[in-house]
């Protein structure tokens, strides 16, 4: 048995630093996309706020599953645009897509949660709107978000493995691979095992993290 994992052993990790590139450069793009467009869903302009909700409705509202699907095969076969993306790049773009309104309505709640005397406050202060937002309302801000934002990232490992429909190499397909050609459930044991131990560690982070911000109770 011991053989048989090392000789699966480096397809799997293989795919385990594509999971790991999908998934740090979807937070890497969808955060501060997110923290913009939270900002926007709170903003008086009323036609960009319509267009956000709008934009928040359809990636919240339909499967992540779907959206991969639409973008590396639908887009294609759109009359007079025809964009075709690498498998990879397709992926990204529908993982950021989707977690960027996830994280827009997080930090969108976090922001209004915050009263107004505050930035009244700041103002007799004399303090600038910039000034107001990094010292006063973010620090605020994250400490709040901090749960949901580690719920979304524990979220995004588990659906990384999403791109296998779009024939992406990931730690899922390698398992699966190696499962249905050896006709044995042990490859896709270690896949649990892996995916196991990463939402381990990121949960680790995660609690450190919200350690770090605990003192603003």
């Amino acid at each position: 048995m011991l053989n048989y994992i090392f000789e699966i052993l480096p397809s799997l990790l293989s795919g385990v630093t594509t999971t790991l590139q999908i998934f740090f450069l979807t937070l890497i793009f969808s955060i501060p996309l997110g923290i913009i467009a939270g900002v926007g869903l709170i903003s008086k302009f009323k036609p960009l706020k319509a267009v956000l909700e709008f934009y928040v409705w359809i990636m919240r509202g339909s499967p992540l599953l779907l959206q991969l699907i639409f973008v590396f095969y639908g887009l294609p076969m759109m009359p007079g645009i025809q964009i075709v993306f690498p498998r990879f790049d397709a992926a990204l773009f529908a993982f950021i897509l989707n977690y960027t309104a996830y994280f827009a309505e997080i930090f969108r709640g976090g922001l209004q949660s915050i009263p107004n005397g505050q930035y009244e406050s700041a103002r007799v202060l004399r303090l600038s709107y910039w000034q107001t937002f990094r010292k006063i309302i973010v620090p605020q801000v994250v400490k709040i978000v901090i749960p949901s934002i580690g719920n979304e990232v524990i979220n995004l490992v588990k659906d990384s493995s999403l791109v296998y429909v779009i024939g992406i190499g990931d730690l899922l397909r390698a398992g699966n691979v190696a499962s249905a050609r050896d006709v044995t459930l042990l490859p896709l044991v270690l896949v649990a095992i892996i995916y196991l131990a990463l939402t381990a560690i990121l949960t680790f982070i995660l609690r450190r993290v919200e350690k770090h911000f605990s003192y603003w109770k």
